[in-house]
């Protein structure tokens, strides 16, 4: 890091804001100062070149000049601060020789018809002007600039007094303005810094409806999305350690099992095949019950693009695959084409557990009613029905009713189904049949295909 990037580190947000509105103020300063003065000093020498033409004007007569001539004192003729000088078309001149120059000689000739120029004498400026005189001549009329000049040195001191009062006025301003404007990002400074320290996640209070009242609402909300990703988190990993805790103690005896059995050679035949099946079970187990915990966990929106898909052609890829897992099922299905815009692996993954949750239900040799209309999948089991305990909680992470202990599962397949739902702008609900059995309705906004419209 160079200089002044460390420089840049160490001036704080408020002290920037001031020397930007110094800077600010004091350009413009003077950038004003600068313009009224340079407006002011050409009215001013304006205004003198007009009094000077006015008045040698009306001097340019026989009498001053026979007056010039004659060596009377020009102070005597007009105002003091007025001096005078004649010069002819040959060259011959009068009075003050040194305000007559080649401008002047020129007007006497009649080569310009006046002349207005500044020359300096003795350290002292003077703003001289050459009019057309009686007798082929020229009066040139002079006058000291030094009021002029003081008066402008007097304007420019007060455009520094002004100037320098301004900015220090500015200075202490843009202090306090920035002091108070910056008071509520400090808060939240303060805030990000204990949230940081402790985890604690309070939201600051909102005052007022500017852009920091919005900036504070934006951070809350952040904090209220932090805080309730905190909790699934913690959510997750509690329930997560709870679930895994079972088949990995499970799996890890029938292991040591297997292993001591194979070191004394007495597991032998049907004993061993069945250990193994039970070793591979529990590993499925697990195996799907990982697949939910991940599929949970993407707590966002679609992560793949929505495509268009077909809800009655995804139902039937679930109902093949679960008629494999529950052979002894009967699945009576009638569907109709329903166009829909979302993630086919999301929707499909919902509809199996769906059917997958009712073959659990359902008795040997039972039917599950399936039906899809209007994008309304609605499926029905032959099982006991929910009881009004458990039914609250179907769609709850890792809820499994005291019925449900005793067969497989992870109790995290309803709740991917609403996690789905929810996903896709759908919903989901559970009830009891009137035969008995429990039915489920997903719905997913979408439309008919066109070759089934009338």
């Amino acid at each position: 890091m160079n200089l002044r990037e460390q420089v840049s580190a160490r001036v704080t947000l408020a002290s920037r804001i001031t020397l930007l509105a110094t800077m600010a103020v004091g350009l413009t300063v003077a950038a004003v100062s600068i313009a009224v003065y340079f407006t002011v000093r050409v009215q001013l020498v304006n205004s003198l070149d007009d009094s000077l033409l006015r008045r040698a004007s009306a001097a340019a007569t026989p009498r001053m000049l026979d007056a010039l001539n004659q060596g009377l004192p020009p102070e005597l003729l007009v105002a003091s601060d007025v001096k005078f000088a004649v010069v002819s078309a040959e060259g011959e001149r009068a009075g003050i020789a040194d305000f007559i120059g080649e401008d002047e000689l020129a007007v006497a000739q009649g080569r310009l018809a006046q002349s207005i120029r500044t020359i300096h004498i003795d350290g002292v400026d003077y703003r001289v002007v050459a009019v057309p005189a009686p007798g082929e001549s020229a009066l040139i009329v002079g006058q000291s600039m030094e009021p002029t000049q003081g008066t402008l040195d007097r304007l420019g001191l007060v455009f520094w007094v002004v100037g320098v009062s301004g900015v220090l006025i500015a200075g202490v301003a843009g202090w306090a303005v920035a002091t108070n404007s910056l008071r509520p990002v400090r808060r939240l400074t303060e805030v990000a810094e204990h949230v940081a320290a402790t985890e604690e996640l309070r939201p600051i209070e909102v005052t007022g409806d500017d852009e920091l009242a919005r900036l504070t609402i934006a951070f809350n909300s952040m904090l209220v999305a932090l805080d309730a990703s905190q909790r699934r988190q913690r959510r997750l990993i509690a329930d997560a350690g709870h679930e895994l805790r079972t088949p990995l103690t499970s799996l890890r005896t029938n292991i040591e099992l297997l292993a001591q059995a194979d070191q004394r050679g007495d597991l032998v035949g049907d004993a061993r095949r069945e250990l193994l099946t039970d070793i591979r079970a529990q590993i499925q187990e697990m195996s799907t019950l990982v697949g939910d915990l991940v599929e949970l966990a993407r707590d966002d929106l679609l992560v793949r693009g929505p495509e268009p898909a077909d809800l009655a052609e995804l139902l039937d890829s679930a109902v093949e695959r679960v008629r494999r897992r529950a052979p002894g099922i009967t699945f009576d299905v009638d569907a109709e084409s329903w166009l829909v815009l979302g993630d086919p692996h999301l929707l499909e993954r919902a509809m199996t557990n769906l059917l997958d949750n009712a073959a659990k239900w359902s008795p040997p040799l039972g039917t599950v009613a399936v039906r899809l209309d209007q994008g309304a999948l609605t499926v029905t089991d032959d099982g006991p029905g929910i009881s009004d305990t458990d039914l609250p909680h179907v769609f709850e992470r890792f809820y499994r009713s005291t019925e449900s202990r005793t067969l497989p599962g992870s109790g995290l397949g309803l709740a991917i189904v609403q996690q789905t739902a929810q996903r896709h702008g759908g919903t989901i609900a559970a009830g009891n049949a009137e035969t008995g059995g429990a039915i489920f309705r997903l719905w997913i906004p979408g439309q008919p295909s066109p070759v089934h419209q009338d």
